[in-house]
């Protein structure tokens, strides 16, 4: 139990010490701010690796409570704020980076501008699963390449958490989409409603034959990094082609991508929380995907196993392991 000033929380002491549940003051909003009821706190890779202190690119010193990704409640708003009231439904990337509380919490206070409205036809664990893999899918598939009807499109890793949105969104802009995964993902990958190509057994240069008569890929999103970014630098289309990575964090060879005439696109979605720049925009994304997601044309896949603050370490096991089927939410 918790009175009115404290909540509980999950902290992080120190580099791959275990999650302990404390009870900690409560935040109150400050001018710009919210303070959101939280219902639902997504798993991310990236929680993994700042507890594991290996992320120094999020800027999240331990210790540290974790927590990106939020669905949850308006519960007060701070001074300027008009756009949000309380009991509001809302969904947000928009703790735990650069300093900030997360949202392994019973509460978080976070910018307004990272709010959108929690999409109608979600639960708020369902919601509380996409807006880090969401944001990433979509700055670069629509803001970086302008994916379009027409449009064919591959996706690396279509069966994982940036993947398997990426190929929903691709797909609701009308494009044809193709996602690269192993056999265990051909399942999911078709159901998304992309065709699968088995990476293991099909070369770069037969699934650009096979596929695009040897023309490559109108657009190549990346969400694995290494040499897929490389075998991705190959399957782009001749002089239209666009090659997209979230994790092009290594060293590259750009010739195969310029003697296809081709361009390349980095995104890095911390930016926004990290320096405050285009935060407006984050909020404005979730918004325009909500309209996809009430339209049924974009659902998270989520993990059968259910975590509760309590049981938050069985989540992070999980996670480490590789062997979750769907995102991992914690209900709060």
């Amino acid at each position: 139990m918790t009175d009115s000033l404290h909540m509980r929380a999950l902290i992080v002491d120190s580099a791959d010490a275990p999650l302990r549940l404390a009870s900690i003051e409560r935040p109150e909003p400050a001018a710009g701010q919210v303070l959101v009821r939280i219902a639902a706190s997504g798993v991310n890779p990236l929680d993994g690796k700042i507890r594991s202190g290996q992320a120094a690119h999020a800027r999240q010193p331990l210790p540290a409570v974790l927590g990106m990704d939020l669905a949850g409640t308006v519960e007060a708003v701070g001074e300027g704020v008009s756009s949000w009231k309380l009991g509001d439904e809302v969904y947000a990337m928009a703790t735990g980076i650069g300093g900030a509380q997360g949202s392994l919490a019973e509460y978080a206070v976070v910018d307004a501008r990272l709010l959108a409205g929690k999409p109608g036809n979600l639960s708020m664990r369902e919601a509380a699963a996409l807006p880090l893999i969401l944001i990433t899918a979509w700055e670069g598939l629509v803001d970086r390449a302008h994916v379009r009807a027409g449009q064919k499109v591959l996706i690396h890793g279509g069966a994982g958490g940036v993947g398997h949105v990426a190929v929903q969104i691709a797909r609701a802009f009308g494009a044809e989409v193709f996602a690269t995964g192993s056999k265990r993902h051909k399942e999911i990958i078709e159901g998304l409603g992309a065709v699968f190509i088995d990476h293991r057994e099909c070369s770069v240069e037969d699934y650009v034959a096979k596929y695009t008569d040897g023309e490559g890929f109108d657009i190549v999103y990346d969400t694995v990094g290494g040499e897929v970014l490389d075998a991705s630098f190959k399957a782009a289309r001749v002089y239209q082609g666009h090659v997209v990575s979230c994790l092009g964090w290594g060293q590259h060879s750009l010739a195969p991508l310029s003697f296809r005439g081709a361009t390349y696109s980095g995104v890095f979605t911390l930016l926004p929380l990290l320096t405050g720049h285009g935060r407006d925009h984050h909020g404005a994304i979730l918004r325009d995907a909500a309209r996809l997601i009430e339209a049924g044309s974009l659902k998270p896949i989520l993990d059968p196993h259910q975590f509760t603050l309590q049981t938050a370490e069985a989540a992070h096991a999980l996670l480490l392991s590789g062997a979750a089927q769907g995102r991992l939410v914690i209900e709060i």
